[in-house]
């Protein structure tokens, strides 16, 4: 089993070894732009799960997760949400559902543009 300071070590030369291939075809400002959106993305999604499973479990459901939850039965509490948090995202949305899709999803750059805009 790798120990921490090996994964760190191989996620920094998967990171680089992509850096160096978009950097000929990729304009730097675009891939700043693009990573900074993604990690956006994925921050809010992971807020809105996190906020919404503790209110859940608080209320007695120990096994809820909103990932796995569906986006009718998650539409109806949009209008809270948006009230209280200030944003909304469809459990189908979430960044770890798209993630978990990307390897079968042959328009990812379409999908991952309607999820940013």
């Amino acid at each position: 089993m790798a120990t921490s300071t090996q994964q760190k070590q191989e996620l920094f030369k998967a990171i680089w070894a992509t850096a160096e291939d978009l950097r000929n075809s990729v304009d730097g400002w675009d891939f700043k732009s693009y990573v900074l959106g993604i990690l956006f993305y994925r921050f809010i999604s992971e807020n809105i799960t996190n906020y919404i499973n503790q209110m859940q479990r608080a209320a007695g459901d120990a096994d809820f997760d909103y990932a796995n939850f569906s986006d009718e039965e998650a539409a109806v509490a949009k209008d809270d949400l948006v009230r209280e948090k200030g944003f909304f995202i469809l459990p189908s949305q979430l960044f770890c559902n798209v993630r978990k899709r990307a390897k079968n999803d042959p328009n990812l750059n379409v999908t991952l543009g309607q999820q940013l805009c």
